[in-house]
């Protein structure tokens, strides 16, 4: 999802330093760090960068962070936890390096004020990430806390749902113009439909979550906060006439899309409706987006039992969807096969650790010859 994250960074009016697979570095502040964890749609966390240093073990790891003034960092009232990544080769077990780190930071409060701060697994306060690979070492502090790839509005996930950040960014992979039709069949929790309102009306994941870990280290301005959170809630914008439709053949599906809609605030700009996918309207108008997220079939026999869905998939685009442009998103490119259509773009996601395309069908309104402009 790098390349959606940082047009959404650039488009904050930030500057890079680098760019990886599954990271963008950049210069910043405290401040910088509230503003990106308050308007990013497709980052999982903002860490700001505590010092590196170079750690040929456990016990190098621990001296190293054992001299760093945590006690500027946490308050001794506090709590703390640790994450990690980790490919050192006198590590077998990451949980013994994140335990290093937790007693450094212990033995140091212990050192400095005779007190310490509790820490465990819980993220919902101060987190420090650990960054080690081979013999350098990165420390940050986590300034997010609870990933914010999930955006806080889907209380009741529903069966097998996408995770928000990634429903985000295939939209932003899309040729949606955030004001066309957007048609989102098989809509499960309601996920895309409600990201789709979010980027339409320009509503960021800031405005519903209320805790992150930046709110509880020493030295927090609430101020800062309030004013990121004032500038996110003044660019919020009107749409008039904007159509999204969500339909499902589960009639549990759309209550619970409904009950999530409701929580991200955009119950009143979503069409739901109860149906076979089959009978989805789309408005002939055209120039709109008509998005799938379909079952991948883990296990033969549901791979077997997916594929006439996925030819009924790609004849209801043929037939009901000219105009548009439709997109299926799937993890299974054998099935990917039976749809009958051949795809425009093949852009690659990972959904966990599943390699995933979203598929993008260009549907002409009458041949392509007739498109272009050429006459037989």
């Amino acid at each position: 999802m790098a390349p959606y994250l940082e047009s959404e960074i650039r488009a904050l009016g930030y500057a890079y330093m680098r760019v990886s697979k599954t990271a963008i570095e950049l210069k910043g502040t405290m401040l910088d760090c509230i503003r990106l964890n308050l308007n990013l749609r497709c980052g999982g966390q903002v860490l700001f960068s505590l010092g590196k240093f170079t750690a040929r073990n456990a016990d190098q790891l621990y001296g190293h962070l054992r001299q760093m003034e945590w006690e500027d960092l946490i308050p001794a009232d506090s709590y703390f936890s640790i994450t990690s990544f980790v490919r050192n080769e006198t590590i077998t077990n990451q949980l013994f390096a994140n335990v290093k780190v937790k007693d450094a930071i212990a033995d140091r409060f212990r050192e400095k004020t005779g007190k310490r701060p509790d820490s465990g697994p819980d993220l919902s306060a101060v987190v420090i990430n650990l960054h080690w690979v081979n013999d350098e070492a990165e420390i940050f502090l986590d300034t997010s806390g609870e990933t914010l790839m999930k955006h806080g509005y889907r209380r009741i996930p529903g069966k097998a749902p996408m995770i928000e950040s990634l429903a985000a960014a295939t939209i932003m992979a899309s040729k949606w113009n955030r004001t066309s039709p957007f048609i989102n069949p098989m809509c499960g929790s309601g996920t895309l439909a409600i990201e789709a309102a979010w980027l339409a009306t320009n509503r960021k994941p800031g405005l519903i979550r209320e805790n992150y870990s930046f709110m509880h280290v020493c030295g927090y301005d609430p101020k800062m906060y309030m004013t990121e959170l004032k500038k996110i809630r003044m660019e919020v914008k009107e749409c008039p006439g904007l159509m999204i439709v969500a339909t499902d053949i589960s009639e549990d599906a759309v209550n619970i899309a409904r009950i999530n809609a409701r929580m991200a605030a955009v119950e009143d700009l979503i069409e739901f409706r109860v149906c076979d996918f089959a009978d989805t309207a789309v408005p002939q108008s055209g120039g709109g987006v008509v998005f799938f997220n379909p079952e991948y079939g883990d296990r033969l026999g549901e791979e077997i039992g997916l594929q006439p869905v996925y030819k009924r998939m790609g004849d209801f685009l043929k037939q009901l969807c000219k105009g548009y442009f439709g997109y299926i998103f799937t993890g299974n490119l054998e099935l990917a096969k039976h749809i009958g259509l051949k795809p425009t773009r093949r852009i690659e996601f990972f959904n966990g650790k599943i390699d995933c395309r979203l598929l993008e069908y260009e549907l002409y309104e009458g041949s392509r010859e007739k498109k272009e402009g050429n006459v037989s």
